[in-house]
């Protein structure tokens, strides 16, 4: 498996570990970071992103995200660096692919490691190369509900660097190269072999998976434009975009209903009639009370904020028929047009 994942990313080492979690955190490890580092993230995702780098007694330093994207504004991460900052973990969330140019230009000149959370972006690409190839490391989720999901939990790290990716295979068994001899501490971070049969059988129907996302991602965008003109003209609802057709894989389609209330309301609109919603995330990681104590004065993140109110994601699973693609549109339809 892990043989088959670096040919489809195009990568030399690929690494299959325990989860997408342990794969931000074995990667962490492998960059020596510690107490007294600070780590720069964006607000606007899942805890384990800003949780990986606190495990290890790092300080994470959240960042404001675009109100287009989702994605981590390397403007405001360059304000962030300080002389402690030692690396950049921007995420591909939703599965677009953040602003990779920017941000290795910023770790260039600020001379940061880059670790990119694909958890959710595997199928995309950036320039050509598969999001997570671009940095020191990518991380990958094969939580059941990513493109590429598992029957449980497993995640992948993979690097271009030959001397990380030799530190990476230490670390991931217990820093052990020989058994019971251990040269570094490391952690149980193997991939469970019945996860790897099963995802080596689902990869070649990756890429298929990924485009079934994107046609359900464009009927839904030209359908609403179509039917809902007006209320998107007057910013009642505003519509996901993707920057180009391979910077997204539509791990979630997610609308954004700014006025106060609107979302929720849907939300519960779409429950009585039997259609599964979600809210990512409804909180930035600078609200999470475990994170209270980190830094000494606020994160300033008042695009995420306000975001984390607005969000509200639908169905775009590849299985999603015509017909209950159709039934999602109607029912938002219905729910816009009187509101």
């Amino acid at each position: 498996f892990e043989t088959a994942m670096a040919q489809y990313l195009g990568v030399k080492h690929a690494f299959g570990v325990s989860s997408g979690t342990d794969a931000l955190l074995l990667a962490l490890m492998v960059l020596d970071i510690g107490p007294g580092d600070e780590v720069l993230c964006p607000t606007d995702t899942f805890f384990a992103t800003g949780g990986s780098i606190a495990r290890l007694g790092a300080t994470p330093v959240f960042v404001d995200v675009e109100a287009s994207t989702f994605n981590i504004d390397v403007q405001d991460a360059a304000q962030k660096i300080t002389p402690k900052t030692k690396a950049i973990m921007p995420v591909h969330l939703f599965g677009q692919t953040a602003d990779m140019n920017a941000i290795l230009e910023l770790a260039s000149k600020h001379k940061l490691r880059v670790i990119e959370d694909t958890a959710q972006a595997i199928g995309a690409r950036y320039a050509g190369k598969h999001a997570g190839t671009l940095g020191d490391f990518g991380a990958y989720s094969f939580f059941p509900t990513k493109n590429l999901g598992g029957f449980g939990d497993s995640g992948l790290l993979v690097t271009q660097d030959d001397t990380l990716a030799e530190k990476a295979r230490l670390l991931r068994v217990h820093g052990a190269r020989h058994t019971y001899l251990h040269e570094e501490v490391g952690g149980n971070f193997r991939m469970d072999p019945l996860q790897a049969a099963f995802l080596l059988e689902k990869l070649p129907k990756l890429d298929s998976f990924v485009q079934l996302r994107r046609s359900h991602a464009t009927f839904y965008n030209t359908t609403f434009t179509e039917e809902l003109k007006g209320p998107i003209e007057a910013g009642k609802l505003i519509l996901p975009q993707a920057l180009t057709e391979e910077n997204h894989s539509w791990n979630q389609y997610t609308l954004l209903l700014p006025k106060a209330g609107h979302r929720d309301t849907l939300m519960q609109h779409l429950s009585d009639q039997n259609i599964g919603c979600r809210i990512y995330y409804p909180y930035p990681l600078d609200a999470q009370p475990c994170f209270a104590k980190l830094n000494e004065k606020p994160a300033n993140t008042p695009q995420a904020h306000s975001l984390c109110k607005a969000c509200l994601s639908i169905p775009v699973y590849p299985e999603l028929t015509t017909k209950q693609r159709s039934s999602v549109a109607d029912a938002v339809i219905e729910f816009i047009k009187r509101i």
